[in-house]
């Protein structure tokens, strides 16, 4: 028991430790959360085009370039993705999903996945793509 000078018991918490692990886990957590990120590596085609506002929470379906589809961490063949894709998400609250297929597949099987999405129950689909850098676009 701590005293104080008249002899009563000190009452008061000392924070001081508290603080610093606070500080220490946020250190830790703030360095190891940009690595936390986990994806699909898909060459998307460059293109000129405007940036889109994508809502933040916006359901992305990915497709690479040995065509297998990845819907939130769950992998399909490009057959099932209509039967599947209900159960994986709530259609009638997903108004739009977001493609991002690989540049180098052939324009049919990015279609039948495509119609695939819309068999499903899904009308509005946005294409992913990746902005062309400034130097690249001089040199068309």
């Amino acid at each position: 028991m701590i005293m104080s000078g008249k002899g009563r018991l000190m009452s008061d918490i000392n924070v001081t430790p508290f603080v610093d692990v606070m500080l220490v886990l946020l250190i830790i957590f703030m360095v190891t959360a940009p690595m936390m990120t986990h994806g699909i590596k898909v060459d998307t085609p460059k293109t000129t085009l405007k940036k889109m506002d994508v809502e933040e929470h916006a359901v992305v379906i990915t497709i690479d370039a040995s065509r297998r589809v990845s819907i939130n961490n769950d992998q399909l063949d490009v057959s099932e993705v209509r039967d599947r894709l209900p159960a994986l998400l709530d259609i009638n609250s997903t108004p739009e999903i977001y493609l991002k297929a690989d540049k180098s597949l052939p324009y049919g099987v990015v279609m039948e996945l495509i119609a695939q999405i819309k068999d499903a129950g899904i009308e509005k689909i946005g294409m992913v793509t990746e902005p062309v850098l400034a130097a690249q676009q001089g040199g068309r």
